[in-house]
């Protein structure tokens, strides 16, 4: 008998309740480059993926595949050290099982981060892009199958997926450390090769902003299952057609070493906000 994405999700919470008694408030995930953020957490515990049964582990480099419990500006936060891909094999209720078992064990904010491909005009690369809306046609619907009604409704409205409040609150914090932020519409395809030019400008035709491998999924399970969704992409670099070069994942991971100290200070910033 196959087991439901929503047994799963209750059976990583009782393994993990039985490691931590922790609380967030605020589930945050962590993008390409930003590895060492978890540094500016007052720490109270350190979880690995491999510790929870049934938990899909991060195998994407860079991401070390760690839950970090602590305070960070007063609030306690739940940090994803690693996030899930889908183009590492998992299915895509594998991909927001974590989002779904940081709302059971009480998030109510989910402050998603990445790094990706810049197709607007007037981006370059180390930009920050506020995501305003996104486009989910390519990845799979997280929602797809029976409907989990302990989380959400089987029709979810996407109008306001992402929180016109918090994303002001960013904004706040990016004037408050003098951060020239775009804002614009991310697009999720799966990889986990990169988009062939011809790809970057039917994107683009659509509206798309900025593309990358992950996050939509994870935006439309949280805002399902009741959160509060924001999120920052951090533009690693000019997508295919765009760029004037090919690309390498060893560019993203550098192009977000570079930008880390910067997009530590603007999270940092806008979780003192919410």
């Amino acid at each position: 008998m196959s087991v439901s994405a929503y047994e799963k999700v209750l059976h990583c919470y009782e393994c993990i309740r039985k490691i931590t008694d922790f609380k967030p408030e605020i589930a945050l995930v962590l993008g390409s480059g930003l590895g060492d953020f978890a540094e500016n957490i007052e720490v109270e515990q350190v979880i690995s993926y491999k510790d929870i049964d049934g938990f899909p582990v991060s195998t994407a480099p860079g991401h070390a595949g760690q839950f970090i419990c602590g305070t960070l500006k007063g609030k306690k936060v739940i940090c994803m050290k690693g996030r899930i891909h889908y183009y590492e094999g998992y299915s895509v209720s594998d991909v927001v099982l974590p989002i779904r078992l940081m709302q059971k064990m009480g998030a109510k904010v989910l402050f998603l981060t990445n790094a990706s491909g810049g197709i607007k005009s007037d981006f370059n690369a180390g930009d920050f892009m506020l995501i305003t809306d996104h486009i989910s046609i390519f990845a799979p619907n997280p929602l797809i199958g029976p409907n989990i009604d302990e989380l959400g409704v089987r029709f979810p409205d996407m109008t306001e997926a992402y929180d016109r409040e918090l994303s002001d609150k960013v904004r706040e914090a990016a004037k408050d450390i003098a951060l020239d932020l775009k804002e614009g519409v991310y697009v999720q395809l799966t990889g986990p090769s990169y988009e062939s030019p011809a790809e970057i400008q039917l994107l683009k035709k659509l509206g798309g902003d900025a593309v990358g491998m992950s996050t939509v999924v994870e935006a439309i399970a949280g805002h399902h299952a009741g959160m509060r969704v924001v999120g920052v992409s951090n533009i690693a670099n000019l997508a295919a057609g765009i760029a004037d070069h090919k690309l390498s994942g060893e560019e993203v991971i550098e192009a977000g070493k570079l930008s880390a100290p910067r997009f530590r200070d603007l999270i940092i910033r806008a979780v003192e906000k919410f």
